[in-house]
């Protein structure tokens, strides 16, 4: 029997636990630091919480954060893997990955998401469904790519970014660091780190 833990009892969560169980980890269990006022999730336990979690850590075969912040999903990743956690990367089996990309643990890759040859997917990172990822695209930690998102060839994403629903990044832009893009914009030009840009084409924010 294969086991899996996950942080976080959330609907993002229930997405990763059919992708694990899919995967065939057979038995799940959630932690979650709301515990024990959640104690479950659909119908798998939340046994308890991130402390718990670090000192169980080495007992699992596979072990995933499904925190939607992207800072405190990376924080937790690296938490536990200091504790010796198997912190594993899951794809959807109806995902397309090729041989040639690079996808680190902790990332999740959801369903008819794509990840093209030769880019290089970060640790914790959300590829989510329908997201296209392109050639050459480079991912760095912590970074969500939302559903039906499509970065083109040679895209680079810096460490908590965040690419919005349905938006679209045109081939070797640079998106920066806790950058955010909005729902639906297009992206045109390379966007400084910490600024947040909406609209088609993609405009920062505050000068809207």
């Amino acid at each position: 029997m294969k086991t899996c833990a996950i942080l976080g009892a959330s609907g993002h969560g229930k997405v990763i636990a059919e992708i694990a169980e899919l995967n065939g980890y057979s038995q799940i269990e959630f932690f979650d630091d709301r515990w024990p006022t959640v104690s479950s999730l659909e119908a798998w336990p939340v046994v308890g919480d991130t402390s718990h979690l670090k000192n169980r850590a080495k007992e699992f075969d596979a072990l995933v954060v499904a925190i939607g912040n992207n800072i405190t999903r990376l924080s937790k990743q690296l938490l536990l893997e200091n504790a010796g956690a198997n912190v594993v990367a899951l794809i959807h089996p109806r995902a397309t990955t090729s041989q040639y990309a690079t996808i680190h643990p902790g990332t999740v890759v959801m369903a008819n998401a794509v990840v093209n040859p030769f880019s290089r997917i970060g640790k914790g990172c959300i590829i989510n469904t329908n997201a296209t990822i392109e050639h050459d695209c480079v991912l760095e930690d912590g970074v969500h790519v939302s559903p039906n998102a499509s970065l083109a060839g040679g895209v680079r994403v810096g460490k908590h970014a965040w690419v919005g629903i349905g938006s679209q990044v045109k081939q070797t832009i640079v998106i920066g660091n806790e950058a955010v893009v909005g729902a639906g914009s297009t992206v045109v030009k390379n966007i400084p780190d910490f600024q947040t840009v909406v609209g088609s084409p993609a405009r920062i924010f505050d000068k809207i």
